[in-house]
Formats: structure tokens, sequence, C-alpha cells
């Protein structure tokens, strides 16, 4: 056991250390320059940490309305924060402060400020708890704490904390499995088993798989290469492995189930890419992006007299190994649920190299200066033959500081094995530790800062703090007139068709009911409705995110989409919105055909009737009734829309067009569809095609007149997938589709004019109507409704969710999908008072099923200590 005296040293050793491994980051911070990613971090990081602060202090838990068209946050986020342990304690921490008025309300750039000391603290943790893994297993402290420090101070973890923070949690919980692992292994006690497989699991579903796979690899190494000399017998180990397991999962069930249920209900295309088995493209001697291993491991691998030594065999060839496998796409995307490959697992790599390393240092007196010399010619000989292969990365101060400090970790190596240098073994611990140090601060000023669209960011410097008020982000301009709409309208539930740039979380960045979101895991539903059951173009192809409606005035209306903002560059506006404000830089538009946010029907479709329906044609359905999934009695007069394709005319342009083949010769080329008869055009026209390009060499833009749009490069992981286009434009006489040049397939081309007359009539009937009064606050909406024309159902533009539970007069109902991705309820005639509440899918029985975990977790750990004496 360690003394107090010795405990205290540690803490501040790694208090030092921490702080030492973000000096980079510290510095930015002092110059009031923040080291965070300018896509994700700006976009998801930042925003989801201050959105979720508020939605946690107004007592929004489970639900917001914020969250894009309206989500469930704490299932939906809890990949990222909803559910993170390091997360919820700042939101603790910064409650008190902002309580004792400390600090004034923490604003968006609050979280940019805290991340590096959040960050401090979290490093310093992971340093004190892999110190305690290595010394469990026998490793002395001093050799230990080496150990953590290669494993801690790492630049996959700084690559973390600035791309996607909530990552680097991850790097907290390993070592906490494993310290449980070796207990049950070693003394038959599963008791703190069964509390790192909670903690882990409600921390973050996605991480919890991915440690739980490098657990049972652990496992299967330490069963191959025993390390301790006695051992539980392997069936004892597996039995209390499970149990342990089962119960560690039933205790983290509230937190982990609904977390689980928003990844299932989310949509994503599948990964249609070759995975090979290996492709190495990682410099990880020199130049690494995700693993660098110490200069000291290579050379502890070339030891061989160190073979003998059990726990040195174990690390040296878990090393080994997982190196191999870090090549493998094949095993990024079995470590990404057999998706395409992402490298989110490598950091047991730097721990087992911690632990190799750790070895050979308390090992060091056995070795002579004669092995020690072949090993680091070995080393050099490695750093040489990868710099001469075909690898990713290119000279720069990061890549030759590495071969730098391999060449004085040699050196320090082979003085420290002279005997009669004194004290060089110490210089070669110290310099082990200050090459972390240095690798870890060069990589964040090369690796992690550099030049970036619409950031004014010099390389080796982080983003500057003005960007945070820029109009790339959070300008004034946008922001004052967002403010102005807000503060005009008497409807709290309007929304604004507004986003600066590709930033879909603007709405979260400026505090309004918005129309956009961008989140790994959203609505499947939401999804949909955007790319398939609608086919509304977002202005930018990607998967995780939708945003706007395509300008499609009948969908505006049905969503309570009641204001859009525009550029001078911007979109063209919706039919029916009128100017209502502008600056020097953006004007705003209010829609003039609003409907009710509640709307009451008797006329009702199914899907199925609407299956072969044009996107026009579904969006009068919905106007004109309601489409539910399956209903007994639907309408028999389904909506339908003429295509007018045969009354155009095909003309390419800087093209030939032939048998589905759009090929492109001229800059902006494409096709003109000329209709024979401009009687025949009305306010809009929306025109649908299937597009590909036959190349993956480039994504391009897709113009059809004054609307732009983009599509991602055929080969991208972030495709949709979608190639089947409807586009609202302005009625004109010829609408001009523009591509660059290159080879495309388009086909499937439809022509429909739209006179918004369903839209009017929905108009004209529910202004014949008492409006409802709603009340939508997070996961509770109060309505009271007026069903004066007795109606079967209302629809509301809350999206459909489990989760969701309804009563209508105080009896309970169904809640329905309706319009494909929203909410539909059966009401009665007159007056109706209606309370919609969320929860967390499964949350209650869940609450249960914990509850039942906690007393069978102490009844069993008291079993196992009486059939077990030696088990305290």
């Amino acid at each position: 056991m360690m003394k107090t005296k010795s405990w205290i040293v540690l803490v501040l050793l790694s208090v030092v250390t921490a702080v030492g491994a973000h000096a980079f980051m510290l510095s930015e911070w002092t110059e009031g320059r923040y080291v965070v990613g300018p896509n994700d971090g700006l976009s998801q990081m930042i925003p989801f940490k201050h959105f979720l602060y508020e939605a946690i202090r107004d007592g929004n838990f489970f639900y917001s309305e914020r969250f894009g068209l309206g989500g469930g946050i704490f299932s939906q986020l809890g990949y990222y924060f909803s559910t993170s342990i390091v997360f919820l304690i700042t939101v603790a921490i910064t409650a008190i402060l902002e309580w004792t008025k400390i600090i004034a309300f923490p604003n968006i750039q609050y979280w940019a400020d805290v991340t590096v000391f959040v960050s401090i603290i979290r490093l310093t943790l992971i340093l004190l708890i892999t110190t305690h893994f290595f010394r469990f297993i026998g490793v002395k402290t001093r050799f230990a704490y080496i150990a953590s420090v290669i494993y801690s101070v790492s630049i996959l973890y700084f690559r973390h904390v600035t791309y996607w923070e909530f990552f680097s949690d991850a790097m907290l919980f390993l070592p906490i499995l494993l310290i449980a692992v070796e207990r049950i292994m070693r003394y038959g006690k599963p008791g703190w088993f069964i509390v790192a497989v909670t903690i882990s699991m409600i921390d973050n579903f996605y991480f919890a798989y991915i440690n739980f796979l490098l657990t049972f690899i652990y496992i299967a190494f330490r069963w191959f290469l025993p390390i301790a000399k006695v051992e539980l017998k392997k069936t004892q180990q597996i039995v209390q492995f499970l149990v342990g397991g089962l119960l560690g999962a039933a205790l983290s069930a509230p937190f982990f189930i609904p977390a689980v249920y928003g990844y299932l209900n989310n949509f994503r295309p599948p990964f249609e890419g070759d995975i090979p088995l290996f492709d190495m493209t990682e410099n990880i001697l020199s130049d690494g992006k995700l693993v660098v291993l110490p200069a000291f491991a290579i050379i502890s691998l070339l030891l061989f007299s160190l073979y003998k030594n059990r726990v040195y065999r174990l690390f040296a060839l878990m090393t080994v190994v997982l190196a191999v496998l870090h090549a493998s796409p094949a095993v990024g995307s079995m470590f990404n649920g057999l998706s395409a490959p992402q490298y989110r697992w490598e950091h047991i790599i730097m721990l087992v190299a911690g632990g190799l390393v750790a070895i050979t240092l308390q090992n060091w007196k056995e070795i002579r200066l004669k092995e020690v010399s072949i090993a680091v010619l070995g080393m050099i000989a490695l750093y040489f033959l990868f710099s001469k292969m075909n690898l990713e990365g290119k000279p720069s101060l990061y890549s030759d500081s590495l071969v730098v400090l391999a060449l004085i970790t040699g050196v320090l190596a082979i003085l420290a094995t002279v005997r009669q240098f004194k004290h060089w073994d110490i210089a070669l611990w110290i310099g082990i530790i200050a090459s972390c140090l240095v690798t870890v601060n060069l990589f964040q000023e090369e690796k992690l800062t550099g030049n970036h669209p619409n950031i004014d960011q010099v390389h080796g410097q982080g983003i500057p703090k003005t960007f945070f008020t820029s109009d790339a982000y959070n300008g004034d301009a946008s922001r004052e007139l967002v403010t102005e709409l807000t503060a005009i309208e008497s409807d709290p539930l309007a929304r604004i068709d507004w986003m600066i740039g590709t930033r879909n979380n603007t709405p979260i960045v400026q505090n309004f009911l918005g129309m956009s979101s961008y989140s790994s895991i959203l609505n499947q539903h939401v999804l949909h409705f955007y790319l398939d059951n609608l086919s509304i173009d977002m202005g930018r192809e990607s998967v995780s995110r939708y945003a706007g409606l395509g300008g499609r005035a009948n969908l505006y209306s049905l969503l309570n989409g009641d204001y859009a903002v525009r550029s001078t560059k911007g979109n063209p506006v919706p039919y029916g919105f009128k100017e209502v404000s502008r600056n020097a830089e953006f004007t705003a538009f209010e829609n003039e055909h609003r409907l009710p946010f509640v709307r009451t029907t008797d006329t009702v479709f199914t899907e199925d009737q609407l299956k072969e329906s044009p996107a026009i044609a579904r969006e009068h359905a919905m106007l004109s009734g309601v489409v539910l999934e399956d209903w007994d009695e639907p309408s028999s007069s389904v909506p339908s829309a003429a295509n007018l394709m045969d009354k155009v005319t095909i003309q390419p342009v800087r093209a030939s067009y032939e048998n589905k083949k759009l090929v492109v010769t001229g800059k902006d080329g494409g096709i003109d569809l000329k209709v024979s008869d401009v009687h025949l055009l009305k306010e809009d026209t929306y025109v649908s095609f299937n597009l590909k390009r036959s190349t993956a060499d480039i994504g391009f833009h897709l113009k059809v007149n004054d609307y732009k749009t983009t599509r991602k490069r055929t080969d991208s992981i972030y495709r949709t997938r979608v190639n089947d286009l409807t586009i609202r434009v302005p009625s004109e006489e010829v609408i001009r589709i523009r591509v660059p040049e290159g080879t495309y397939s388009l086909k499937d081309l439809e022509f429909y004019a739209e006179d918004y007359a369903t839209l009017l009539d929905a108009k004209k009937k529910s202004a014949q109507t008492s409006a409802p009064e709603v009340v939508w606050k997070g996961g509770h909406a109060h309505v009271q409704l007026n069903n004066a024309n007795a109606d079967q159902l209302a629809v509301m533009p809350i999206p459909f969710e489990k989760g969701w539970s309804a009563k209508v007069n105080d009896k309970k109902v169904a809640v329905l999908k309706a319009n494909y991705a929203f909410t539909g309820l059966p009401i009665e005639p007159g007056t109706n008072t209606i309370e919609l509440t969320y929860r967390p899918p499964y949350f209650l029985p869940s609450l249960v099923v914990s509850l039942v975990a906690i007393i069978s977790s102490l009844s069993w750990l008291r079993w196992v200590r009486r059939s077990n004496p030696s088990v305290k």
C-alpha cells in the first residue's frame, strides 16, 4: 500500500504532467484562442454542451422543442453528452459557480473556455487510475507512472479532446475495467467489475461497446499468458464476468436503454465501400496522426532477453499484435459496429506499450550494453525503413522532432546501461516522459490547428475568440435579425428557417426555434421525411443532418415555418413569404399562409395509397387531410398531380444527353427544360429527377435556375445515397439544370406546376375555426382545442417518437405517426384538453430493472464472499 505522502506526491506529479501536456492549449487560451475542431468541435461539441446545460437548468432533462424540429435529447444526445459522467459533473460545478455568482450566465463561449481545464482534470484522473492499474499487476510505482504517461499523454487523447471531446472519456474507463478484470482473475472479487460495467454503460453506449471489446481482448491475452502466480479458475472467472456484466448492464438500464434506442431509431445509409483486411497508411513511428509508438517501446521490443519474463511477453505480444491490427480497416469496421472503418479503439495500443516500457525499465538491470546497443540500432533501422515506405505524412517540425527524440532516447538508453554512469537511468525515465510531453504539444500545434475555410486562423494557432461572434458563426447582423423576429412574434412556437453556412446547429448557437439539426443520432422518421417521403433538398447532401424545407411553401405552413432569413446570395424564398425586415447583410421574410399548430381532419390517406405519388401530391394529401401508416377507412379521393414532361422539350447546353446519360463538356453545362405552353406554368415548378455522377472524382454543385445545392462524391461515407431529387423553383419558361463538367446518369425527369390552391384552401378552412391554445415546453405539451367540426383526428408538427404518451379529456389515447414523421391523436367532438408527455423509451421499466439489479448485486456479492472466505 502507498503511504499518504506518496499519494500526495503522485497526485501533484500527475497534475503537473497534465498541465505540461496542455502547454500549447493553455498558451493559446491565454492569447484568446482555442484548440477546438473547426467542424464538429464548433458545430456539435460546444453547442451541445451549451444547449444541454440550458435544458438541464430549465428542468428539461429528456426532451427539447429546440433540438431541430423537436427531439428526445436524453436518447438522441446520449452518444454525446447527455449521459456523460464528466460532462454532468462539469454541469454541476458550473451551476454552483453560476448560483454563487462567481461566474455570470455561461454563454456558448464559456464551454470553449473550460474545455482545456476539464481536459487537464480528466487527464490527471487518467494518469492516477492507470498508475493504479499497473501497480495492481505488480509494477513499481515509478514505472507504473511512466506507463500511465505513455498511455495518457498520447496524441490520440488530444485528437479526441479537440475534435470529439467525449471520445476522450473512453480513456478514463478502460483502465477502470482492466483493474476490475484483474480483481476477478486474481482474487475472485467481482464488485469492482459490476461498478466498472455500470459506469461505462451509463457514460456512453458506443464507447462501452469499444472498451468491452478491448477488455475481452485483454482477457484473452491474459488467459493465453497468465501473469499472476495464483489465479481463479477460468470457469469461475467466466461466471463472475457474465454475472457481473449482466448486473452492471441492468444497473445502467435507465441510461443505457434510452441511448441505445436513440441509436436504433436513427437512420444512416449502410456503408457500401470495400473494407480491405490490411491497408497500412500511417507512420506510427515518426508521423502518426492517431498513434505514435514511443521510441523506447521499439527498443524494448528488441530486447530479446526479456522475453523470458511473463509480464513482458504479455505486453510485448499485445503491442505488436494491436499495432498490426491498427493497419486493418476490417478491424476498424468491427469496432465501429461493422460499419465504415473508424479508428477509435487505439488507446489500448498506448496502454500496452506503456506496460511494455514499464516492465522493461523495472528489469533494466538485467540488460547488458551490447543488447541495448543492438536494440537501438534496430530501432534506427525501423525508423529508416518506415521513412522509405509510401505512408501518409510529409516533412514537418513534428515528424522531424519525433526522429530527434528517438535518437536522444537511444543515447539515453545506452548511457543508462553503462553502470558507472550514475543516475542516467533516471535521465532515461525523465527523457521518456519529456518525449511524450514534447510530442503531444507539437502535435497540437502542427496537426490540430491550421487554415480552414471561413475561419481567420493562422497555421500553428488555435481558433481566435473573435470567431465566436463572426458572421461565419454567430455574427451580430444575423443574430440581431433573428432576435428581432422572436421579439415581434406572438407565437412562441413559430419557427425560423435560418442557418449560417453549413452549421445546422445555428438555432442552438443563436437561441431560436429553428428548422435544422446536425447530430450523429437523429429521429429516423424525420430523416426519412426529408430523404425519402418528401424528397426535400437541404441545400447540401450529407448524412446526420437536416435543414430547411427546400423553399417549399406547403411544408413551411404544415410545420410552423413562419419565417425565413436569407443572405443576398441565398436560395429563393418560398412562395407567399413577404419581406418584414432587413439589414445590410440579411433579409427576413414572413409566411403569409400560416396554418394553426394543431389542425383537425376527418380525411385520412395511407402511406400505401401514396406510395407511387410524387412529393407534390403527398404535400397536398397532408394539407387536405392527414397521412397515416394505416387506417381502416381511408379516403378514396387520393390527391394526384399532372406530370407535364410530355409538354416539355429537353435541350442540352454545353453537353450531350442521350439514353439517360448526360455528358457535360463545358463549364456549368447541363440541360434546359422548356415547357411548350407557358399557360401550363403556375406559381412554382417542382422538378424531380435521379442524378448521379458516374465517377468518384469530386463532389459537385447542382444549380436549378437560382436554386443551389451540393452533392457528395459517390464514394463519400457521408453520402445519403439518395439520388432522387425534387427541386422547387419559382416558375420560368425555361428550367436550367447545371452541373460541372463530367459524366452523369440523369433519369426519371418529372415536371409539376404548383398553384397552391390546396394550401389556400387549408388556410381558409383553418380560419373558420377558433385557434387552439398550445403550450409546448420540453417533454410536455398542453393543447386546448375546440373541435367544432367533430373531426376524428388532430395533427401537430411534433416529431413522432417513442416515449410520447397522450391523454384527451383525461383519457389515454394512442399517439399516431402522422404525415410520415409527426404526431396525430384521436379526438372527440367539441372541447378537447390534450396533454402530451414525453419520457425516454422504456425509462420506467428500466428503472425497475435497475432497482432489482441493486438488490441482486448486493445479494450476489454477499454470496460470493460467503462461498469464498478469501474474498473480502
